[in-house]
């Protein structure tokens, strides 16, 4: 006998008023059930609906959102028509919520212990030594060492995955029934990837907490999940065990995002398939299947009636015609009747990459250190490389381990302070002002982060043009049509070029930074973790168009990145760094396959891969 559902959600929908007095309908219909020790991913692209249902169960949506339809009973009780009082009660007691970026969710004039002990007197904590205690018993609980010294320090102060731990702290402090973890693990290293998430299951296991996991990653969610529910468009498009979900999806969408997830065990040069398309406008009417328009399987009438959300074969539920057919069908032929999922995503092409060409780019025991006389750091200790034309060389490691600053004073944004850089083996590592100018003119450099790399105050025309312009490339009336033909190039329109960076997506912003970068011709694009905050398909989508760009260009790649199966995938040769030095290289595939280094070994055992091996919490049964 179980126990009665924990938390019981039942036809969610949530509305925003958008600034021309319209209706996004951004969550439609949501429900699923949640019990003590449970734990329960909800997958799907940015803008499906994930952390507007998350928010919704606290009633904390921003702007003009709010609960349209539906319940939200936790023990049995609707938050979605409670009171403030009581909602105030509940917040950090009875569910408690990990946000994305802790940069952001911290303050950072205040120390660590000024955050916990404000959640703890929110909290009821009336003692100030009593709430200290408990502070450093927090921070013991999820693994910072040395926590009565670390009370005291800033955010600042403390690694990525350390921040990220100290708000699983923040979320515990009030002893919640259920953790809302909403993408805990995005842009971390794999190895501290791999420790929250062994947290997150210990803490369930332990203490019964409930976990509503929010993800892209298909890793992640195989590692950590004993259930999943796919949202698409706002609704849920299939539901069901994680391992039944992740190796026979029914419903097309998740067989689309399946087939974007790099796999560490795919050899190098295997092409990552993304989900053509783009997702619906959900400020307009739904007619039919929100995915039909992007679905190869879709039938008239797909476009014209919403399929329910049936039985779709074993213990999993699809928002599929075809897949409820196909289950029935099933059903009565017995065991015997082909059960293979018409949803089966397609085997993996391979990309035709001719073979590099001369050395363009080539580093001599490089070295950076920083910060003052008394408290040096050394970020790069004696690193050497090489690039050719045409080559892709991957980097990998931990935060902290000079992937970073090695692109930056590869692009000369930083100088060296010790060895040499030789493009087409002439010294540039002190150029002068004019040669440093024609230096970064050959050398560009994509960022990680779309939104911030973007002036929002310029137009995409003017963005690219930038360089342009900078360089002093074609004549002012010529610059125009050098735009069109590089956001032709990057797969985008080029009307796009009268409008600004907020009306576009992330991955589009990613091809509008991609544009400029090539907008001067360089020889070498060195890209710094361009793909890690973007959903799968579209991380499919942009990897596949670098790839493409250096086989028609001649590019030399320089791919930074902690997802080593991104890393295998687009690399001819990966190299591994530590404590600012290179530790191991090698052709993808066999650093891959056969590292020699206990630290690439540690590296690439951390890496969660779509398949779910390991036991995952189950529900606490009574």
């Amino acid at each position: 006998m179980t126990t009665p559902p924990l938390l019981e959600v039942r036809g969610l929908d949530v509305e925003f008023t958008t600034p021309d007095g319209g209706t996004l309908h951004a969550v439609r219909d949501v429900s699923f059930t949640l019990r003590r020790g449970e734990t329960l991913a909800v997958v799907g692209e940015s803008g499906s609906g994930k952390s507007t249902t998350a928010l919704a169960l606290l009633r904390m949506l921003p702007g003009t959102g709010r609960i349209s339809g539906g319940t939200v009973r936790l023990d049995g009780e609707d938050l979605a028509t409670a009171g403030e009082d009581r909602l105030r009660a509940v917040r950090g007691a009875r569910i408690g919520m990990v946000f994305q970026d802790p940069m952001t969710a911290l303050n950072p004039v205040l120390t660590v212990g000024r955050h916990l002990d404000e959640v703890l007197r929110a909290h009821g904590g009336t003692d100030k030594r009593a709430r200290r205690a408990r502070a450093v018993e927090l921070l013991r609980l999820v693994g910072i060492p040395d926590p009565e010294r670390r009370l005291d320090d800033h955010p600042h102060q403390f690694s990525g995955g350390q921040r990220q731990r100290v708000l699983i702290a923040m979320a515990l402090a009030g002893e919640p029934d259920v953790l809302l973890a909403d993408e805990p693990t995005t842009a971390l290293d794999a190895t501290v990837q791999d420790q929250i998430l062994t947290l997150l299951g210990e803490l369930t296991r332990t203490t019964g907490t409930a976990l509503v996991l929010i993800t892209h990653n298909m890793g992640v969610v195989a590692r950590s999940c004993a259930r999943v529910l796919v949202l698409y468009g706002g609704t849920v498009v299939e539901d069901g065990p994680t391992a039944e979900v992740l190796t026979r999806p029914r419903h097309p969408y998740t067989a689309g995002l399946l087939a974007a997830v790099p796999r560490l065990s795919a050899p190098s040069g295997t092409r990552l398939t993304g989900i053509p398309g783009t997702p619906p406008d959900l400020s307009l009417p739904l007619t039919g299947c929100a995915f039909a328009a992007r679905c190869a399987l879709a039938e008239d009438r797909c476009h014209t009636a919403a399929p329910p959300l049936a039985d779709a074969g074993g213990t999993v539920r699809a928002a599929c015609f075809p897949a409820a057919e196909r289950a029935a069908r099933a059903a009565l032929a017995g065991p015997d009747e082909d059960t293979e999922p018409p949803a089966a995503p397609p085997a993996p092409a391979r990309i035709d990459r001719p073979a590099p060409g001369r050395v363009v780019l080539t580093a001599e025991s490089l070295s950076k250190t920083y910060g003052s006389r008394r408290r040096r750091f050394t970020a790069l200790d004696g690193v050497s490389l090489t690039l050719a034309a045409g080559e892709t060389l991957g980097i990998v490691g931990e935060s902290g381990s000079g992937k970073s600053t090695l692109a930056r004073v590869l692009a000369h944004a930083h100088p060296a302070d010790g060895g040499r850089i030789l493009l087409d083996g002439r010294d540039v590592t002190r150029p002068g002002r004019a040669e440093l100018h024609a230096v970064r003119r050959r050398v560009q450099m994509v960022f990680q982060d779309p939104y911030a790399s973007l002036n929002p105050r310029m137009t995409v025309g003017e963005i690219v043009a930038e360089p342009l312009r900078a360089f002093a490339i074609g004549a002012p009336g010529e610059r125009a049509d050098r735009v069109a033909e590089l956001l032709r190039l990057v797969g985008l329109d080029p009307a796009a070029a009268d409008r600004h960076p907020r009306s576009f997506s992330g991955g589009q912003r990613q091809r509008i930074g991609i544009a400029r970068a090539l907008a001067p011709e360089p020889d070498v694009l060195i890209c710094d973790e361009p793909v890690s905050a973007l959903d799968v398909s579209v991380q499919a989508q942009i990897v596949g168009l670098l790839t493409d760009l250096q086989r028609d260009l001649g590019l030399a790649l320089v791919f930074i990145a902690h997802d080593l199966a991104v890393v295998r995938q687009v690399s001819h040769r990966i190299a591994v760094m530590h404590d600012g030095r290179i530790v191991e290289t090698g052709g993808a595939d066999e650093l891959c396959e056969h590292p020699r280094d206990p630290y690439t070994r540690a590296l690439l055992a951390a890496a969660p891969e779509p398949v779910p091996v390991r036991r995952v919490p189950e529900a606490v049964s009574a």
